[in-house]
């Protein structure tokens, strides 16, 4: 059986990407991409990452807790073998991640992934 490993990062929504990435920074979160101005922006913590994505104002609170996994495919498989519906199958991301989402009962959705480049164990 397939086996979540650890936490890989947190992603939270904002309407102001500006005063998000002031607020972060200010709490004293090493940014790693992104910006007051981008769509995206990912900060390192610890060995984990908060990520902030631009929302537009108004459509509510929206997070998506990443996982990562020993084997994605195998997860993924085991998954579907449950009878559950992931959104897609698993892919390569231009982030260097493999990755499929999940949403769960309460539409929360779900990322599991592993790096690109390291091999199932």
């Amino acid at each position: 059986m397939p086996k979540v490993t650890s936490l890989s990062a947190v992603t939270l929504a904002t309407a102001d990407m500006a005063a998000a990435t002031a607020f972060y920074e200010a709490l004293g979160f090493e940014k790693i991409y992104g910006g007051p101005q981008a769509g995206f922006t990912s900060y390192r913590a610890g060995e984990s990452y908060l990520n902030l994505i631009a929302a537009a104002p108004g459509t509510g609170f929206w997070g998506r807790p990443i996982f990562y996994v020993d084997d994605v495919d195998a997860f993924h498989a085991n998954a579907v073998q449950a009878g559950l519906r992931p959104e897609s199958e698993p892919r390569d991301a231009p982030w260097r991640e493999r990755y499929f989402h999940i949403v769960d009962p309460d539409g929360h959705e779900i990322s599991f992934a592993r790096p690109l480049g390291q091999s199932a164990g």
